[in-house]
């Protein structure tokens, strides 16, 4: 067992049983009283999030977490399957753990998944990721007023805007965490 003011940003701990990764911390002293650590914590078995206050003079359980590079395969209606590029050993995540993360799933593409006592748990998106556009309208001449960008529909669905040159078929880095173009592949 350890103390909370050991508890870092990503560790997953137990909380009442179920894992949970730790999204983020704030320790905190007060004047005369024992001080307090205040998580966000994601429930890794449903994906719900909450705030949970823990008192210096408590224990917290560390779990043991591995994480592994797979390769997105397919979808078989809302579990998601990933297999292992060397082993081909299949694992597979239901839906409402990957939440919103899933638009950004591509097959042939690999990903870090997170595994807390060999099941995995859930998905890192990489900070970015290369993916082609599959409908991209032409950009109207003379609209070069500042910075002019234009809306496009990415192979995944994902409608992100981008700079006037961008065709159908070509290939952009995307970043993951606001859906932002930041350059062609």
């Amino acid at each position: 067992m350890a103390k909370p003011t050991d508890i870092r940003k990503s560790n997953v701990i137990i909380y009442n049983g179920v894992p949970h990764a730790v999204l983020s911390m704030l320790h905190s002293t007060q004047g005369r009283g024992a001080g307090f650590v205040q998580t966000t914590l994601r429930n890794l078995k449903n994906g719900s999030s909450t705030t949970v206050k823990f008192r210096t003079t408590e224990n917290v359980e560390f779990c043991h977490t591995t994480q592994k590079t797979l390769e997105f395969s397919y979808v078989d209606g809302d579990v998601y399957h990933f297999i292992h590029p060397e082993t081909f050993e299949d694992y597979s995540l239901p839906e409402n753990i990957l939440s919103d993360d899933k638009k950004w799933l591509v097959e042939g593409h690999e990903y870090a998944i997170l595994f807390v006592n060999d099941e995995p748990v859930s998905l890192e998106l990489p900070a970015n990721i290369v993916i082609e556009v599959k409908e991209a309208r032409e950009g109207l001449r003379g609209d070069t007023s500042s910075a002019p960008t234009k809306p496009v529909t990415l192979v995944n669905g994902v409608v992100v805007q981008v700079p006037l040159f961008i065709k159908t078929g070509d290939k952009l880095r995307i970043r993951t965490e606001d859906n932002a173009y930041i350059s062609r592949a």
